[in-house]
């Protein structure tokens, strides 16, 4: 009989071992889940690491809000949370691609030109809408009220938003100057949004909305002759290499929106998010600040690159740009909220 219940001792007696290797082996599932799901986010001992990215290089303004943000929130949680930084589409996305990419863990959030990311949501194309923000206080008090507007919209897709960047003014880099409506029938020029390719359409170019690293490969084997950028966008990109015009066409003043997964966010103590949002609204602060003087630094290293600059073009060529930006602002207004209507009267005003 005894030798009947020697199976049934033992496999008594292993039950303990059973369970250490099941419990061993459901850790390590975990952990490997863990990895596998947030590829950018590194945490080590309570400290997280957000990988963030830009499609424009370090010296952008848009790549000086990454620095000044990880700078900033690093020192305030005192290390808990910082950053690793990704500029000159390094990462291979897009503004138009970035909403996705974070939403698929490629990166935690980043810094997006919003005009891309129109076809997201409405919302993010108000500011690069064509001749409607004219000035740098307008663009602070319009896109200051439609922040909880930006807010909502990244929120409906997992996302927080961080800071937002006012770029300065839109114009055109030539390969020869604009001086009349005609001249603009001869670009081949790179648009930043589905919009502003509308808007280069109807004044007789050729316009291709493209990533800038695409339109950077486009000017070097001459197949586009000119470039919708702002002076800092093309002073960052050393534009003046190959274009060695700039009409200032003050086409819009556009932002670019700095994000990270809410739910990065969220895994953090709520004394830890509360020194994030400071760090945030710290950076937005000194981009503003920075703005003040960007534009006259932009020119002073461009004209000092040999880049010859119309900073007043001609009243022909402003009246053509604007009777073709009416339809774009137009369509806009047509597919918004009423409240988003009212930040475009605001901006027109």
């Amino acid at each position: 009989m005894s030798s009947g219940l020697l199976p049934s001792s033992r496999a008594v007696a292993m039950r303990p071992v059973i369970m250490r290797v099941v419990l061993v082996l459901g850790t390590l599932v975990s952990c490997c889940w863990i990895a596998w799901a947030t590829p950018s986010v590194a945490q080590v001992s309570g400290q997280v690491t957000w990988q963030m990215a830009t499609e424009y290089p370090q010296s952008s303004i848009s790549g000086a809000g990454l620095s000044t943000f990880g700078n900033l929130v690093a020192a305030r949680t005192k290390g808990l949370v910082t950053t690793t930084n990704a500029f000159d589409n390094e990462l291979k996305i897009t503004s138009a691609n970035m909403i996705q990419a974070a939403r698929d863990r490629r990166i935690a959030g980043g810094d997006a030109f919003a005009g891309p990311l129109e076809a997201t949501d409405p919302i993010f194309g108000l500011a690069s809408l064509p001749f409607v923000v004219q000035s740098i206080e307008a663009a602070k008090t319009v896109n200051g009220k439609a922040k909880p507007l930006y807010s909502d919209a990244l929120k409906a897709r997992g996302l927080k938003l961080l800071y937002i960047t006012i770029w300065p003014a839109t114009g055109v880099w030539s390969t020869r100057p604009i001086k009349s409506p005609d001249d603009l029938k001869q670009m081949a020029i790179r648009a930043y949004d589905n919009n502003s390719a509308e808007v280069m359409r109807a004044v007789g170019a050729v316009a291709e909305f493209l990533p800038f690293n695409e339109a950077i490969a486009k000017i070097k084997d001459h197949s586009l002759n000119a470039v919708l950028t702002s002076g800092d966008g093309g002073a960052g990109r050393k534009l003046w290499d190959d274009l060695r015009f700039f009409t200032a066409i003050n086409y819009a003043i556009p932002v670019s929106i700095a994000f990270v997964r809410e739910a990065d966010f969220a895994a953090l103590s709520p004394d830890v998010q509360e020194q994030v949002i400071a760090a945030a609204d710290e950076t937005e602060r000194s981009q503003h600040e920075l703005l003040t003087n960007r534009t006259a630094e932009n020119y002073k290293r461009m004209e000092a690159n040999g880049v010859t600059i119309d900073a007043a073009p001609s009243a022909s060529v402003i009246e053509a740009l604007k009777s073709a930006g009416s339809k774009p602002v137009s369509a806009w207004r047509a597919k918004v909220s009423p409240e988003a209507g009212a930040l475009l009267d605001l901006a027109i005003r």
